[in-house]
């Protein structure tokens, strides 16, 4: 587990000003497989060199997926850890290709036995390359596989307990995933294994055509931050970290919504 670091924000390029100038930042997360193989970007490395938490996030390993991980992804994944002093890293609990063909999306994995046999294996696969502990992301689901063997809650705390890995408890995924199945946010809260989470991730999304699509690129709603309360009622998680791909807004508007943040979960605020 990590140490409390309150709230941040994940490390974009394009952000990446915004990021440094944030006083009271101490924890941030970079997609791993957006970092050049000779090393973080000079922004990036300045973060990690103040003592900023630096978590390389992994989107394309594959867990899910038939076919056994790809040895070369799992070592970059472990370079990227190296190169950050990263206490931790994490990844999906998903597919993202299968006989060769890259999906270019995160997808669902079957909640069957088999699909968990599957998960297990290669996520010790992947722990047995790794030089630190792996926490796990469930996703948002726009659909589920049919004749399911598990709930989503007890799927993931058996993954979990077979594997020793932590969880990476996305709020924005809970709220969607509850949302388009026509369930309650809370109550799916409420069964997940929350003694286990590593940290925890915050976005933003929109409705279309009905489905709730977890975006990146909208404001977090309010159902979110309600949530975010619900979680820090029951047992305060390590760190809490903002989520925007694209669309950035104005810097004043991202300290805005990191403000929120911290004032949902009671941490002091670090926009100074």
């Amino acid at each position: 587990m990590m140490p409390e670091l309150g709230v941040g924000i994940g490390w974009r390029p394009e952000i990446a000003g915004v990021v440094r100038d944030l006083p009271g930042l101490r924890f941030t997360e970079v997609v791993a497989e957006s970092l050049p193989p000779d090393g973080p970007p000079a922004l990036l490395a300045a973060l990690r060199d103040r003592d900023v938490t630096v978590v390389p996030h992994g989107t394309r390993l594959s867990l899910g997926g038939a076919d056994p991980v790809d040895p070369a992804r799992v070592a970059r994944l472990a370079a990227a850890a190296d190169a950050l002093s990263a206490p931790l890293v994490s990844e999906h609990v998903a597919f993202v290709r299968g006989g060769g063909v890259e999906a270019g999306h995160l997808l669902p994995v079957p909640r069957t036995r088999d699909s968990l046999a599957v998960l297990v294996a290669n996520v010790r696969a992947t722990q047995a390359e790794l030089p630190v502990p792996l926490a796990l992301e469930p996703i948002a689901a726009l659909f589920d596989w049919p004749d399911a063997e598990y709930e989503e809650a007890d799927f993931l705390t058996e993954l979990l307990d077979r594997t020793g890995a932590l969880l990476l408890l996305d709020l924005a995924n809970v709220y969607a995933n509850a949302r388009n199945r026509g369930q309650d946010p809370a109550a799916l809260l409420d069964r997940l294994p929350l003694d286990r989470v590593a940290y925890v991730h915050v976005a933003g999304g929109s409705e279309h055509d009905g489905r709730y699509h977890d975006t990146h690129t909208d404001p977090t709603p309010p159902e979110v931050y309600e949530l975010v309360a619900a979680l820090c009622a029951r047992r305060r998680p390590p760190a809490l970290m903002l989520e925007r791909d694209g669309h950035y807004p104005p810097a004043a508007e991202l300290r805005r919504e990191l403000d929120a943040l911290a004032d949902a979960a009671g941490y002091p605020r670090i926009t100074g």
